[in-house]
């Protein structure tokens, strides 16, 4: 059993560095590197990889370190960006909800997502005995919901 367990633990590890590959700067193309400098000119604690056809870059800005994701296309197109928020940057329609039905719940881990022009907001809600990961748009309904 201890060996099926090691086997397993070994191609997972395999498998995620396989399907995502750490890059140093110099291995990102300049347009990719010039289009996301003047997007996030204050980025900092930048790390690159590459998953698939996208190059996925997690960084920090601001006082507190907001976490950030971005994909770009090979070309330099941004098509996605996730970033850190406080609950009180959620939209007062999406606090409105949270307040209806999981007024029990704590906010935490709050993420604005941009894609395809349009922004969407995933939270965690945390009870004492329960946590859900609900996403929102912006008009505060709930596009999807999960146990965690």
């Amino acid at each position: 059993m201890k060996n099926l367990i090691l086997t397993i633990s070994i191609l997972a590890l395999s498998f995620n560095f396989i399907s995502a590959q750490h890059l140093h700067p110099s291995e990102v193309s300049s347009v990719i590197l010039n289009n996301f400098q003047k997007t996030f000119p204050k980025a900092r604690d930048i790390e690159w990889e590459i998953k698939g056809n996208l190059y996925e870059v997690e960084f920090e800005t601001g006082i507190f370190g907001d976490d950030h994701k971005a994909l770009y296309t090979r070309d330099g197109k941004l098509v996605r960006h996730e970033e850190e928020i406080a609950k009180s940057n959620l939209p007062k329609t999406v606090l409105e909800t949270i307040h209806r039905y999981y007024s029990s719940y704590r906010v935490d881990d709050v993420k604005r997502i941009s894609e395809n022009r349009k922004v969407i907001y995933k939270v965690e809600l945390k009870n004492y005995s329960t946590e859900w990961k609900v996403v929102f748009d912006s008009q505060g309904r709930i596009l999807q919901k999960r146990e965690d």
